[in-house]
């Protein structure tokens, strides 16, 4: 059995005091939220944080509200489950009621909150390994080791994705992140330094496998916003080898805002799990002006496809990971468009057909 090294526990009352917990403790202070990520990742020695900053008593980071204009704010510590159960959501932003519902597990959901899903950890075949595994092949990057080994030598260490490569390429394992993004959200961050800032959250990742967050190690997500945009559609489509449980190796968050005319006003498409950060797709202004076709439909996953460049570093062969997002950005965008639940489950089979030819 795996056990978590030894650590204190600090049971926060407020953001505010989680944030100076970590303020007077730097680099050795880590939050804990649902637990779900981090506790394995403390098993595996992958993280080994001195004290953990508990929010599980903290005030005021659960729960949704639903302001006069229809936007919705959402504590961080809500958690995914609660989230995947409520009407609101699932009628005002479909797409994200899909993404925290699709979130591994029943009882894992239980658990994980929404803040948590945010900033989950990076993931990649050579880092998500046991103690012993990694320590057989020296290491990685992003996880060193106790020993120090390359990184207190003054040494880069090794990203074993791309040896030659002085970054980590880890990938993003958000479900919430793409679909929030897509909707425009905002989070709000809380430090003892800088106090509350709100930002986007496209603005919240950075492409890099180790320094996959923006935000500063002192800083708590405490909550979240999703405006409310009339005559606005979501979808979020997932790739995974299994039904649930399993992270993402490709998926398609897009929010589509249609004018009375019946033509496409605005749209963000944004591909997770394919790069270290989820991806904004600048191909979505081929949808601004015309309506929701075929024609449409295959000009704009042809060209927005090619962004989808995942290294061989997950499940799944990468070049048929990258033929796949051409299928599911078309099929999200079918979604909004409103294709029968029967034409969309044909087309996802048959992709997944493709999977199971690849064992």
């Amino acid at each position: 059995m795996m056990r978590c090294p030894s650590f204190r526990y600090h049971a926060a009352s407020s953001a505010e005091e989680a944030a100076s917990v970590l303020a007077d403790h730097g680099p050795r202070a880590m939050v804990l939220a649902g637990g779900t990520d981090l506790v394995p990742n403390m098993k595996r020695r992958q993280h080994v944080p001195e004290v953990l900053v508990s929010l599980r008593k903290a005030e005021g980071l659960r729960g949704v509200t639903i302001a006069k204009d229809g936007a919705a704010t959402i504590g961080a510590c809500s958690t995914l489950a609660d989230l995947a159960l409520d009407a609101r959501i699932a009628a005002g932003w479909p797409g994200l009621s899909r993404a925290v519902a699709s979130v591994a597990s029943p009882l894992i959901r239980a658990s994980a909150t929404l803040g948590g899903n945010l900033c989950v950890d990076t993931r990649c075949n050579y880092y998500n390994q046991n103690h012993e595994w990694r320590q057989a092949i020296s290491f990685c990057m992003k996880a060193p080791g106790p020993e120090g080994t390359a990184v207190a030598e003054g040494k880069r260490g090794t990203c074993w994705v791309a040896p030659g490569s002085s970054r980590c390429w880890a990938v993003s394992s958000t479900d919430s992140g793409p679909m929030l993004m897509a909707l425009g959200a905002t989070v709000t961050l809380v430090s003892k330094a800088r106090g509350k800032r709100d930002v986007p959250v496209s603005a919240l990742y950075g492409d890099d496998g180790m320094a996959y967050l923006r935000k500063g190690p002192d800083e708590i997500l405490t909550e979240i916003r999703v405006p409310a945009v009339a005559g606005a559609k979501s979808a979020y489509w997932k790739l995974r080898r299994r039904g649930s449980f399993d992270f993402p190796v490709m998926s398609v968050a897009a929010w589509v805002k249609m004018a009375g005319s019946g033509e496409v006003e605005d749209a963000r498409v944004v591909l997770g799990a394919v790069t270290s950060r989820p991806l904004e797709v600048p191909e979505s202004a081929i949808l601004l002006g015309s309506r929701l076709t075929d024609k449409v439909f295959e000009e704009f996953s042809e060209k927005a496809s090619a962004l989808a460049r995942p290294l061989d570093n997950t499940d799944f062969q990468a070049a048929w990971r990258r033929k796949t997002a051409r299928s599911f950005l078309a099929g999200a965008l079918r979604e909004i468009r409103g294709d029968s639940r029967e034409s969309l489950g044909v087309l996802a089979k048959r992709v997944m057909c493709g999977a199971s030819c690849l064992g």
